[in-house]
């Protein structure tokens, strides 16, 4: 099952040797110690534990302050006590304290097996999560949603601790902000990641093939069906399901997802076999599906169904700090596929950049840079939102951020090459950078 080995911790050497012995021949890879001390200095140095085995009553350190110093430095490593002090009070104690199971002696062997096993799988399970983390961490997940505005880093973090669940999401944000990217993200750093993402998009599927398309047919089930053919549920199953704009569902294919879900399980149109379903489905939405069962056009059920978590997409009129960076990186792309040499955008130009609505987010910025890389006219981009215009001092202070967003892209974060452009003392630009929400990292 593991590499990760059993650590046994008993001031008894009949006992170690005992129980050494059983899992040995389980194989199941066995360190044993005589004393809580030597185990903790062992968990301290940074040794392999996959499951500790300790005994309650020793001399010096006890079963249970190792409990309490194993959980401060690794709460994640299930923990078993075993004791022949029959105690219902400290059983109960040990499980308060975090301990994965309790035992007390006598007991057979075989139990004891079966315990640790399972505790073994939990045990790498909690690593494979650590694992997933920490490669969101050290920047994939960066890579693939560019930003440094505080709204895509709380999106980031909230992809890093739902990706390795299998839970259901609904993702929420407006056209163009990217609800596609999200959802593969949520795969791809998942642990289905090897199995199979399928796309759907419910607004592009007439309504009278949905059921079709989701469940799939045999072959004369309908007019028009001349053979059978898998439907997205089950060509899916094992991975990830993406609904796009599931608001446009019908009903009627509402109910069927639903117990569809619910079962876990589908037929094929025209057929009686049932088709056991395992799959996670990520659901986006432009609109707010809660507002939209209140009037009876979707239904609840299914909406909690589908969010057991939720994410939002921060428009980007909302992290405007991150406009510059993204029109370079879109300017990037451009060139490469097109095979032209890479422009840089002048002061004015990503100024009126910063100041656009961009109703059509991440697609209509991409759509911009484009054009600028072909060196076709860019689109007349709109007067500045609502949230720029306001009193003199407002606007002389969004004029200010574009300006020094524009210099700070221009340069890619040299910031000793902002200064000397801007002629400004150093602590004036970080005061003027920290009260913009500017930050260096985002524009390398």
């Amino acid at each position: 099952m593991s590499e990760l080995p059993v650590w046994l911790v008993d001031d008894d050497p009949g006992v170690r040797e005992s129980l050494t012995q059983w899992l040995e021949l389980s194989d199941l890879p066995v360190r044993a110690f005589d004393s809580a001390e030597a185990a903790l200095a062992e968990l301290m140095s940074g040794a392999d534990c996959g499951v500790l085995i300790s005994d309650v009553k020793m001399p010096g350190l006890d079963g249970l302050e190792l409990l309490r110093q194993v959980q401060a430095c690794d709460a994640g490593l299930p923990v078993m006590l075993i004791t022949g002090h029959g105690d219902v009070p400290m059983a109960v104690e040990a499980m308060r304290e975090g301990a994965w199971d309790f035992i007390e002696k006598p007991f057979e062997p075989e139990r004891l097996e079966e315990r640790v096993r399972r505790a073994l799988e939990r045990r790498l399970l909690h690593h494979e999560n650590n694992r997933l983390r920490q490669a969101l961490r050290q920047g994939d997940l960066t890579a693939r949603l560019l930003g440094e505005s505080s709204g895509i880093r709380r999106l980031r973090d909230q992809i890093g601790n739902l990706a390795s669940t299998r839970a259901n999401v609904v993702i929420r944000g407006e056209t163009g902000s990217g609800k596609e990217v999200v959802a593969r993200c949520l795969h791809d750093f998942g642990t289905a990641r090897q199995s199979p993402f399928v796309a759907l998009n419910c607004g592009a599927i007439a309504p009278d093939l949905i059921e079709s398309e989701l469940f799939g047919h045999e072959k004369g089930a309908f007019t028009g069906a001349v053979e059978s053919r898998i439907g997205k549920l089950e060509h899916a199953s094992g991975g990830t399901l993406f609904l796009d704009e599931i608001e446009s569902m019908p009903l009627s294919a509402q109910v069927k997802l639903l117990r569809a879900l619910q079962e876990g399980e589908i037929s094929r149109l025209g057929s009686n076999e049932i088709i056991r379903l395992d799959l996670r489905v990520v659901a986006a939405t432009k609109v707010d599906l809660l507002a939209l069962a209140a009037q009876g056009e979707f239904r609840e059920d299914l909406y909690y169904r589908l969010a057991i978590a939720e994410l939002a997409i921060p428009p980007l009129r909302e992290r405007r700090e991150d406009i510059g960076m993204l029109f370079m990186h879109f300017c990037r792309q451009a060139a490469e596929v097109h095979q032209r040499p890479p422009r840089d955008p002048d002061s004015e130009l990503l100024a009126a950049l910063g100041q656009h609505a961009w109703p059509g987010n991440l697609r209509e910025l991409r759509n911009v840079a484009t054009r600028f890389t072909l060196g076709l006219d860019v689109p007349q981009l709109a007067e500045p939102t609502s949230d720029s215009e306001g009193s003199l001092s407002e606007q002389v202070a969004a004029f200010e951020s574009a300006l020094l967003r524009a210099a700070l892209v221009r340069h890619r974060g040299n910031i000793q090459a902002v200064l000397d452009e801007l002629e400004l003392p150093r602590r004036t630009l970080n005061q003027k950078m920290q009260k913009y929400g500017l930050r260096r990292e985002a524009f390398l």
